[in-house]
């Protein structure tokens, strides 16, 4: 590995979604979005549904994650997450029509009951897809 790069993982049940080398990995931490730089004290945490990004050799690539946790050490960035999307694979249609039925359910909880937390996250995870298949 270059000097001055983390290895940076990103995993979920299905797939290994990247394995390469960033300089910089920013992360949607529960705590609020954090940084990573090589040489990074090693910590453990959990992560929120959002955007994440990493620098490498002056590109900024964007991926779309949902929940899970990071592990820091100093030489490496492991992203264990429910999932993950790298921006650029984003299908867009598939996210707004996700977005179409997280709106349904949530219209429709003003008359029946529903999930709200899981209607909420369905909403959260569409918009940020579509967030990140932008960029």
């Amino acid at each position: 590995m270059a000097e001055k790069q983390l290895l940076l993982e990103v995993v979920t049940p299905d797939r290994m979604v990247l394995s390469t080398e960033a300089e910089v990995v920013v992360l949607p931490g529960a705590e609020g979005q954090f940084g990573v730089l090589p040489g990074h004290i090693p910590f453990l945490s959990a992560l929120e549904i959002g955007e994440m990004y990493y620098k490498a050799g002056g590109k900024t690539e964007y991926l779309a994650v949902s929940g899970g946790f990071a592990e820091v050490t100093g030489e490496k960035v492991t992203i264990v997450a429910e999932s993950a999307e790298v921006g650029r694979e984003i299908d867009v249609e598939r996210a707004k029509r996700a977005q179409e039925r997280a709106e349904k359910r949530i219209a429709a909880g003003k008359t029946a009951e529903i999930d709200w937390a899981r209607a909420e996250a369905a909403m959260r995870r569409s918009l940020m897809r579509m967030k990140v298949a932008g960029r």
